[in-house]
């Protein structure tokens, strides 16, 4: 049995603007670098042996104060990044939509095959994201690890452990440096024991309502058949 503690990255400016980040290396703004002080003060009466982060900068920019009030080196695992959304990278709804409305089609359909041109389907997304996951868990047994990572990372934990659909838009909340802890076993069952934590948070301004699915169902329109 491993534990782990996942955490999604702090905000950045394209969260703010909503725009989709995908594996384009955005930094964190000012909020998300406040968000991942806070995550360091919660962390910091955890017992943890290992931090390990995605390679993008949000990521490790989040991960970097957790690092020093633990006392550990930041490990980088490429697998742990976001979805790559091809095409899509820099755009919001609006302007995919727009712009590229056969992409903007496919994406609204919510199939866990389809993907933006140049992106990474869903399925493959799970398939990348979770192998990652259940290999670091599984070469540190019974050890606590913190990973700090990407919402769609989250997601595919969330179906994962619910034994959800990969089909359809995300259905966990997800917040920008929320605490979640899980469970893997050795068979690789995950088993969710927090989720969305946002405690730690209380007193920063306020988040902004951000999640690629929901703000694509509510600019698909016609498009989106769910």
């Amino acid at each position: 049995m491993t534990e782990l503690i996942l955490i999604r990255h702090g905000e950045t400016d394209w969260n703010r603007a909503m725009r989709f980040q995908g594996q384009t290396d955005v930094s964190l703004n000012a909020a998300g670098l406040a968000q991942a002080q806070r995550l360091a003060a919660r962390v910091a009466a955890e017992t943890v042996h290992h931090l390990v982060s995605s390679d993008l900068q949000r990521a490790w920019q989040t991960a970097e104060p957790a690092a020093a009030q633990l006392g550990l080196p930041v490990a980088a695992d490429t697998g742990l990044r976001e979805q790559c959304f091809g095409v899509a990278e820099g755009l919001t709804a609006a302007e995919i939509r727009e712009t590229r409305p056969a992409d903007w089609a496919r994406w609204t359909s919510f199939q866990a095959d389809q993907s933006f041109e140049g992106g990474e389907s869903t399925r493959r997304f799970h398939t990348r994201s979770i192998a990652a996951i259940r290999a670091l868990a599984a070469a540190h047994t019974g050890r606590t690890l913190l990973l700090v990572t990407h919402g769609g990372v989250l997601d595919m934990v969330f179906r994962t452990a619910r034994a959800l659909s990969l089909d359809g838009p995300r259905m966990a909340e997800i917040p920008n440096a929320g605490f979640n802890r899980v469970r893997i076993a050795a068979d690789g069952h995950i088993d969710i024991l927090v989720w969305a934590d946002t405690a730690h948070l209380d007193g920063l301004p306020s988040q902004p309502v951000y999640d690629q699915t929901r703000l694509a169902r509510e600019a698909a329109g016609p498009l989106n058949p769910a």
